[in-house]
C-alpha cells in the first residue's frame, strides 16, 4: 500500500489557502456591524477549519478511522484521496479529482465567485450613486452576494467534507439568512416604496424561472 507524500503536515498551504480565501471574501463582503463580524467569523472558521483538515490534520478521518477501516479495508487513511470521503462513501473508483462530484463543485465554486464579483460591481456603484441595487444579479434575487457564499461553501463541502463544516453549513444559512432580513429593514427605511416595489417583484435568495406556458 503507497501513500501520497506528502500528505498531511503542509501548514503553509493551510495559512496561504486560508489567507487568500478570506482575504478575498473580505474585499467583498466588508463587515462593518457586530453581527456583519459575526457572520464573517463563521465563515472565516468554516475556511480555516476545512483547510486544516485538507492539509494539516484529517481530523474526520481521524475520528472515523474504525469505522472507514471496517467498511474499507484496503483505504489508505493516509493518502490525501482519502480525504475526498463523498467519493469512498459513494464507490467511485480512481483519481476522486476527476469524479462527478469534485467536478461539480468547481461548477460551484466557479458559479458562486462569478456572482460574488458581480453583485459587488453592482452594489459598489449603487452606493456610490446612493440608489438602490436592482441590476444585474439584482434583477434575480434581492441577496446574490449571500446566495454566492453559500454556493461557494456547498462547492467546498462537495469537493472535501469534514464533520465540522457539515456541522457549520446550517449555522451560516441561517446567518445569512438574518443577515438579509436585518439589511431589509434597513432598505426600507431608506428608499420606502422603492423598495418595497422591488421586494415584491424580486424573490429574496431562489430566483423565479419562467414557466413553459409563460414563454408562449
Amino acid at each position: 500500500m503507497t501513500h501520497d507524500a506528502p500528505a498531511y503536515g503542509l501548514w503553509l498551504l493551510v495559512l496561504f489557502n486560508s489567507a487568500i480565501f478570506l482575504m478575498f471574501a473580505f474585499s467583498f463582503f466588508k463587515p462593518q456591524t457586530t453581527r456583519d463580524w459575526r457572520t464573517f467569523s463563521a465563515f472565516a472558521a468554516f475556511i480555516v477549519a476545512l483547510f486544516v483538515e485538507m492539509y494539516g490534520f484529517p481530523l474526520s478521518i481521524y475520528l472515523m478511522s474504525g469505522w472507514l477501516q471496517t467498511q474499507y479495508p484496503n483505504l489508505d487513511l493516509l493518502s490525501h484521496n482519502s480525504g475526498h470521503l463523498w467519493s469512498t462513501l459513494l464507490g467511485e473508483k480512481g483519481d476522486p479529482h476527476f469524479g462527478a462530484l469534485h467536478i461539480a463543485s468547481y461548477v460551484f465554486l466557479g458559479f458562486g465567485f462569478y456572482l460574488l464579483s458581480s453583485a459587488w460591481n453592482v452594489l459598489y456603484h449603487a452606493q456610490r450613486r446612493h440608489t438602490l441595487a436592482t441590476t444585474g444579479p439584482y434583477a434575480r434575487i434581492r441577496h446574490p452576494q449571500y446566495v454566492a457564499f453559500v454556493l461557494i461553501l456547498f462547492g467546498f463541502l462537495l469537493q472535501w467534507p469534514t464533520l465540522l463544516t457539515l456541522v457549520m453549513f446550517p449555522i451560516l444559512l441561517l446567518m445569512y439568512g438574518r443577515l438579509a432580513i436585518t439589511e431589509e429593514t434597513q432598505m426600507r427605511a431608506q428608499f420606502g416604496d422603492v423598495f418595497e416595489r422591488y421586494a415584491q417583484s424580486t424573490p429574496r435568495f431562489i430566483p423565479h424561472f419562467p414557466r413553459q406556458s409563460d414563454a408562449h
